[in-house]
């Protein structure tokens, strides 16, 4: 076995434009003399997010994800999302939550050998992609079963109805509210992590399962504590792990294997 690296180029009608991703597919490249051939079925997916400021090079350089994904024998998608936290910009018409979430999916089930189960479908991230993930991958549940959430950006309490001259460490206003949208209206709407679990809830839908994992040392600990204790409060069925680390691919190559071998068990 080996692992085909994949850079692919296509048109996105969610995006308007050509829009660029990494593919690693595990692939058998010869027999070994008197061995049977293993018969192999359609292939579980990976559909895996970046950080805030990267791109879709970051995990193949960061992380030991080419190892993970022909160990495993799953299929690794990971698009760019440029700095809009994988959610919809409908004012310049770009869909980054529907990319994800729908058309990504169908490109890739159409282009590589990979199963179109739920069951075998999964999506992660780290930072702004760990925010990505849970985002997504409970809006878009009934194409996910499992979520990796690393380090997750899960900052919508943070920026809620914050005043015109906020400025943090990140960015401005002006960033958040073309990102966010109406920042007085968040909380409570379909781009709120705890939002769309009690819609799952109240429509008695089937959620999907979730790893969370940040350091003890990350800036962003309070944040992920704080998204734990929320789906304890609701009773729902996750992992959740803290460890000693801090913001950087050491801590996010050491627990997307944690992950996978989590999502796979």
């Amino acid at each position: 076995m080996d692992v085909a690296f994949f850079q692919v180029n296509f048109y996105s009608k969610t995006l308007k434009r050509l829009v660029s991703l990494n593919a690693l597919i595990p692939v058998d490249t010869f027999g070994i003399p008197g061995q049977e051939m293993i018969e192999r079925g359609p292939m579980k997916s990976l559909y895996l997010l970046h950080g805030y400021s990267g791109n879709h090079m970051d995990w193949v350089g960061g992380t030991n994800i080419q190892e993970l994904s022909l160990l495993h024998n799953i299929a690794v998608f990971m698009p760019s999302g440029e700095n809009n936290f994988y959610l919809d910009d409908t004012d310049k018409g770009e869909l980054h939550a529907e990319f994800v979430g729908n058309e990504l999916l169908e490109f890739t089930r159409n282009v590589f050998p990979i199963s179109a189960k739920r069951e075998d479908t999964f999506i992660g991230g780290l930072s702004m992609g760990g925010f990505g993930a849970l985002r997504n991958g409970l809006k878009y549940s009934h194409n996910f079963s499992g979520i990796i959430a690393l380090s997750s950006a899960l900052i919508t309490k943070n920026i809620a109805g914050i005043p015109v001259d906020f400025k943090d460490a990140i960015a401005d206003y002006n960033y958040y509210k073309r990102v966010f949208g109406d920042l007085n209206k968040l909380m409570g709407s379909d781009k709120d992590p705890e939002e769309l679990l009690l819609r799952l809830k109240r429509a008695n839908a089937t959620i999907p399962k979730i790893f969370m994992a940040c350091g003890t040392e990350d800036f962003l600990l309070s944040e992920n504590r704080d998204y734990h204790s929320f789906l304890m409060k609701q009773g729902v069925e996750h992992t959740y792990v803290e460890a000693p680390g801090v913001h950087n691919w050491v801590f996010w190559n050491e627990f997307i294997e944690k992950g996978i071998k989590w999502m796979l068990r």
